[in-house]
């Protein structure tokens, strides 16, 4: 007989130390620490927390921003590297899994960032890495294109866990890429604000589109965005009022939790920062996906196809040579001519 695990969730409405990513993980090891004392056995982190969301890109012209990039870049997260290693020392040691936004770096190039979400489990091991497939507007400034190789649900003692970051929980195509993988729980991570005009409140957006996979994927939705903070709005108006005034106007994103009838198992939280609540029974999936089961009896798929490439998006690959040059790595302060000529021989 299936055992359908409970458990307690957090989602974080927190604001990160604003492009410090050292001091940003002391505040999600922190923020960890808090949570697992008040029972969660996971922890949502909200997007690109560590060290911060570009959402100067919305506030200046390009040219006026390099600055907060370079800045950006110099605090960029690298998988495995020491931030992630601490927090995955508290998620071994608490036993909680955690699910973090980064700005992931890599050491192909100094300027390539990827708005990356990592899934960490309770034994401290990397569940899942997702690189957000397609940045936003703006966004395409900061962050390069991801890939299809972390579009994973990921089977843990919580039950089957996926994940999609800000905009991509609008992609269909991508939400039915989780729910047909039989995800039970889905993170879905969010800034603190969108200031792009144009009438789009993602404020409003995410309490539709979190309803929206609840209902149709019959799963729980942990929504997590980040809080922005006074001395953050500070640093990004740099004495611009007319800038201040913009993001005091702006929607505060809400971060929520929601069952897989569309309905609220905690109070929203929006206004001030903290963290949400909820307890979870992966057996209320069961009776809905009687009435709606997309993954299931309810859909077509002798009609409707869907495939995914999960190969990752490398800058370069290489074919396996030939033959190898001998002598790389030899001491170049030695007199080595005669070891040079052997390994010349050698390698014919």
């Amino acid at each position: 007989m299936r055992n359908y695990p409970k458990f307690k969730v957090a989602a974080m409405h927190a604001s990160p130390v604003f492009l410090d990513s050292e001091k940003t993980t002391d505040k999600a090891c922190a923020l960890t620490e808090e949570a697992a004392n008040n029972g969660a056995s996971l922890v949502a982190f909200p997007e690109a927390f560590i060290p911060s969301f570009p959402i100067w890109g919305s506030l200046r012209a390009p040219a006026f921003n390099h600055d907060y990039f370079r800045r950006l870049a110099a605090n960029s997260v690298h998988v495995p590297g020491p931030e992630v290693r601490r927090i995955a020392e508290v998620a071994r040691r608490r036993g909680v899994v955690v699910s973090i936004g980064i700005n992931e770096g890599t050491t192909a190039s100094v300027g390539c960032i990827w708005n990356t979400n990592i899934l960490i489990g309770s034994d401290g091991h990397l569940l899942n890495l997702h690189r957000k497939i397609v940045p936003t507007y703006f966004e395409k400034l900061t962050w390069a294109n991801g890939d299809g190789a972390g579009l994973r649900v990921v089977d843990t003692e919580l039950g089957r866990i996926g994940a999609l970051i800000c905009a991509e929980n609008c992609n269909a195509l991508a939400r039915h890429t989780m729910m047909s993988q039989g995800e039970q729980l889905h993170i879905a991570t969010y800034p603190a604000a969108w200031l792009s005009g144009g009438g789009l409140d993602l404020a409003e957006g995410i309490r539709i589109r979190t309803e929206a996979h609840c209902t149709e994927a019959k799963v729980f939705t942990v929504a997590s965005s980040m809080y922005l903070t006074d001395k953050a709005k500070e640093i990004l108006a740099d004495g611009d009022t007319r800038l201040r005034d913009i993001m005091d106007a702006a929607p505060r994103n809400p971060t929520m939790i929601m069952g897989p009838s569309g309905e609220l198992k905690a109070p929203v939280l929006s206004a001030d920062e903290g963290i949400v609540y909820a307890d979870i029974d992966l057996e209320d999936c069961v009776i809905p996906k009687q009435f709606h089961d997309l993954a299931g009896y309810m859909n077509r798929f002798d009609i409707f196809s869907l495939t995914v490439d999960r190969s990752t998006n490398d800058p370069v690959t290489f074919s396996p040579p030939r033959s190898k040059r001998a002598n790389i790595d030899m001491d170049l302060t030695e007199d080595s001519t005669g070891t040079w000529t052997r390994a010349a021989q050698a390698a014919e």
